[in-house]
Parts: C-alpha cells; sequence; structure tokens
C-alpha cells in the first residue's frame, strides 16, 4: 500500500510525447506553420532517443502519454518506448483539450480512436489516462469509467494518489510546478534554475514524509541536450535518498489498489 509516513517515496517520471499534434488540432490554440511544426518534431526525433537512453542508464521503467496522432505519425518510435519496457498511456488523438470541445459524442470518438490507435500499434490496451492540457470536460470522469481506465493523472487536488470514489479509478495528481512546459517554454528558465526548483519540491516532500512525485516532461522540451544533463543530475541526487523507487505509473496503481 502508498501511504505517507512509511519510509518510501515513489517517483514517476512521466513524459507526454505531444510532438507535432499540438499543433496540428482545431483545439490546439497554436499556429500550425513549419517552425511550430519543428519544434514539436524535434521531440520524437531527437528528445525521445536520448531519454530512453538515460532511463535504461539507471534502470528506471517509466510512463510516456502518446497522442494517437502521434502513434500513428512516429510509429517506430512509439514502438520503442513499450520495447523497452515502459508503458504507454492516452493522451488525446491530436491533443485536443477536451473543455473545448463541442460534444459528448466528439469526446467519445476521440477516447475510443486514441485508444484503439495505441492498442493497434503496441498490442497493449491502455490502461491509463492524461487529459491534454490537463483540462477535462463535463463528460471526461464518466468516459474514463466507459473505457475502463485504472487510472488519471490530470487532477490538482492533492500531493498523495487517491481513489476517486465515484469512479473506483485511481488519480495520480500532478502540479504545474512537476512540469517542464512551464519553466522552459513560457519563462524561458535555465536548466540549472529548474534542476533548483525540482530539487526543493523533491526535499520539501521527502522531508514530510510523502508518498509521492510525479514529474511530468516533454521530450520536444526536456529533451534537449543540457536538459538531459539535468534531469541525469536529478536522477542520481534522488537515487541517493533512501526509499526512493522508480516505477511506471500503473505499477504503483497496482500497489495501491493491493
Amino acid at each position: 500500500m502508498v501511504k505517507k509516513g512509511d519510509g518510501r517515496l515513489h517517483v514517476l517520471l512521466t513524459f507526454d510525447v505531444d510532438a507535432d499534434s499540438s499543433v496540428r488540432g482545431p483545439y490546439s490554440g497554436c499556429p500550425d506553420e513549419p517552425v511550430a511544426r519543428s519544434k514539436g518534431q524535434f521531440g520524437p526525433k531527437v528528445g525521445l532517443p536520448r531519454i530512453l537512453n538515460l532511463l535504461d542508464k539507471y534502470a528506471i521503467k517509466a510512463t510516456f502519454f502518446v497522442p494517437g496522432w502521434t502513434a500513428d505519425t512516429y510509429p517506430e518510435n512509439m514502438k520503442e518506448i513499450v520495447r523497452r519496457g515502459h508503458e504507454m498511456g492516452v493522451h488525446g488523438y491530436k491533443h485536443e483539450n477536451l473543455a473545448q470541445l463541442n460534444s459528448q459524442k466528439d469526446e467519445v470518438e476521440i477516447f475510443r480512436r486514441s485508444i484503439d490507435r495505441l492498442q493497434a500499434l503496441v498490442g497493449q490496451r491502455p490502461l491509463g489516462f492524461r487529459a491534454p492540457d490537463w483540462e477535462f470536460s463535463p463528460y471526461t470522469m464518466e468516459n474514463l469509467v466507459k473505457f475502463n481506465f485504472k487510472y488519471d493523472s490530470s487532477l490538482m487536488d492533492s500531493e498523495e494518489p487517491y481513489v476517486i470514489k465515484s469512479s473506483g479509478i485511481v488519480e495520480l495528481p500532478v502540479a504545474w510546478s512537476w512540469d517542464d512546459w512551464g519553466p522552459f517554454e513560457v519563462h524561458r528558465r535555465s536548466p540549472s534554475q529548474v534542476l533548483d526548483s525540482w530539487m526543493h519540491e523533491f526535499n520539501a516532500l521527502y522531508a514530510a514524509q510523502m508518498p509521492y512525485f510525479n514529474l511530468t516532461m516533454h521530450p520536444q522540451t526536456t529533451g534537449r541536450a543540457s536538459r538531459i544533463a539535468m534531469l541525469e543530475t536529478l536522477i542520481k541526487a534522488m537515487k541517493k535518498r533512501k526509499g526512493v523507487r522508480f516505477l511506471r505509473c500503473i505499477d504503483l496503481v497496482r500497489e495501491l489498489l493491493s
């Protein structure tokens, strides 16, 4: 069981493999033009291999949330994620912001299409979901139940995993302070500044005997060479602390439900 004060801190390294899906959808709010596309394409082409090699180096298994469009467009890159023992979760089809959809029917179709594409690609039914932009519609929780997801990782109301009582689904909470997009893409922080911030987050959770640290990263962002070096420094520091475990999301969920 995962609980506060048991001397263990479970670290989830999670990656949203948006690629250039997030600039191609009607709800993206981003320009669909060559430079924006090329920035997303850096993720599967350059950032993802670096991340996979780093995880291999430290024998860490992680979770990658993949839009269906990314799986369709970069199939061999996505197959490599599962080949190396990592988990793949659903992240929309074209990174649609679910709060901006026009109907429940549209959202159901996105769920169905996303699940089908990932399952067809890697031969495994995805069990986890992360909402693009961390946005729900009034129908999202109902759809998570409808499509038999074991867990979600989109909400921000806790620093610990918990079971959403109305659904039986496990929530693995997120936080903007545990995400790479804001500091790197919005505020243009240096790797040393982000390392300092994330180390403060980790050390505070460790000191408070919290059981859980869920980092969200993007291959197109953290996959830059200087940031991969920063992530390696963070991993080495966390590994030195007693009771720290690195898990895939689904592994933590199974422990919680047991």
